[in-house]
C-alpha cells in the first residue's frame, strides 16, 4: 500500500477508536444502562442511520443529484448493510452483556486474521503468505498483551461466542465490501449500507423495548459526532478496500483497540500509562508492517472472485 493509503487507514482506525469513549459518554448523557440491549441497539441504529444521511447531501452535490441506487444494486448493498452493520453490531452488543471488554477487544482483533485467511479464496490477487500470517499473529499477540490475556472462563462462553460471530461478520463484511464496491461508487455504497443496517438496528432496538430521551443537547452532539465518525471512516474504508487487497487493509483494524484505549485515557481519565500498552503497540505495528511488506499484489478494481459471476 502507498503511504497515502496507509495514512488513510490509520485515520479510519483513529476515528473508530474515538467511538469507544464517546459511546460511553453517550450512554451517560442519555441515561442508557449497560445491559439495556434495546436502548443500546437503538442508540447504535440511530448513529449508523444518521451516518448514512450525513453522506447523501455531499454525494448529491458531487454526483449532480444522481444518488439513487440502481435496482440491481439494492440487494448487494442491503446484504452488506445486514452483515457489516446490523448483524455485526447486534452480536457484539449481545456479547458485551455476557463477557468482558478485554475479551471483546481480543476476539474482535481476530477480524483482520479471518480476512487475511479468507481473502485468497475470493480474490486472485490477494495471496496468503507466511509474512501475512505471522503479521496477524503478532498483531493479535499485541492485543492480548494490552488486555493482559483477557479472562475467558466458562461463565463467558456465550458472550465470547456472540463476539466471535460479530467478528466473523466484520471479516465477511470486508470481503463483501471489496466485491460490491469494485464496480460501484464506494461512498454511495457506504451511505446506503449504513442507512439499511442502521434502520434494521433501530427496528430491533424498538422491538426489544429500547427507548431514548432525545431531549438532551449533550447527548445529541455526541450522537452527531459518532454519526460523522461512522460516515467518514466507513466511506474511506470502503474506498481503500476497493483499490487495495483486503488483507493489507484489514490488518489496520488491529490499531482500533490501541486508539480506543489511548482516547479512553484522555477523555474518561482511565489509566493507560502501562508498559503493556507500549509493547502491544510495538507488536501491532510490527504485524502491520509484516503484512504490508509481503510480495506485491494486484490493486486493480477488476479483481473477480474465483469461479463466481457478477453480483
Amino acid at each position: 500500500m502507498k503511504s497515502a493509503a496507509v495514512f488513510l487507514a490509520i485515520i479510519c482506525t483513529l476515528l473508530w477508536g474515538t467511538a469507544f469513549p464517546f459511546i460511553k459518554l453517550g450512554y451517560s448523557a442519555f441515561d442508557i444502562r449497560f445491559g439495556d440491549l434495546g436502548a443500546m441497539l437503538l442508540f447504535a441504529g440511530c448513529r449508523f442511520f444518521l451516518a448514512g444521511l450525513v453522506i447523501l447531501p455531499f454525494m448529491a452535490v458531487r454526483c449532480h443529484g444522481r444518488i439513487l441506487p440502481q435496482r440491481a444494486d439494492m440487494l448487494p448493498i442491503a446484504l452488506l448493510g445486514l452483515v457489516m452493520t446490523a448483524a455485526q453490531y447486534l452480536f457484539i452488543y449481545i456479547g458485551l452483556g455476557f463477557t468482558s471488554g478485554a475479551n471483546t477487544s481480543i476476539i474482535t482483533a481476530c477480524a483482520s486474521f479471518f480476512t487475511v485467511l479468507a481473502a485468497p479464496f475470493f480474490f486472485r490477487g490477494d495471496k496468503l503468505t507466511w509474512l501475512k500470517v505471522c503479521g496477524c499473529a503478532l498483531g493479535i499477540g499485541g492485543v492480548l498483551l494490552m488486555n493482559n490475556g483477557g479472562g475467558m472462563t466458562q461463565d463467558t462462553v456465550f458472550g465470547d461466542l456472540m463476539v466471535l460471530l460479530s467478528t466473523i461478520c466484520a471479516a465477511a463484511g470486508n470481503l463483501l465490501t471489496k466485491r460490491i464496491a469494485s464496480d460501484r461508487n464506494p461512498v454511495l455504497v457506504t451511505a446506503y449500507q449504513l442507512l439499511f443496517g442502521g434502520g434494521l438496528l433501530v427496528f430491533v432496538g424498538l422491538a426489544c423495548g429500547g427507548r431514548i430521551n432525545f431531549w438532551n443537547s449533550k447527548g445529541i452532539l455526541i450522537l452527531l459526532w459518532l454519526a460523522f465518525v461512522s460516515a467518514a471512516a466507513f466511506a474511506i474504508w470502503t474506498s481503500l478496500l476497493k483499490y487495495h487487497p483486503a488483507s493489507r487493509v484489514s490488518v489496520f483494524i488491529l490499531l482500533v483497540p490501541v486508539f480506543g484505549t489511548a482516547l479512553s485515557g484522555v477523555l474518561l481519565d482511565e489509566n493507560i500509562w502501562k508498559t503493556e500498552t507500549l509493547f502491544s503497540l510495538i507488536l501491532i505495528a510490527a504485524g502491520i508492517l509484516l503484512v504490508n511488506i509481503s510480495p506485491k499484489e494486484k490493486t486493480v478494481t477488476s479483481e473477480v472472485s474465483k469461479g463466481d459471476g457478477d453480483d
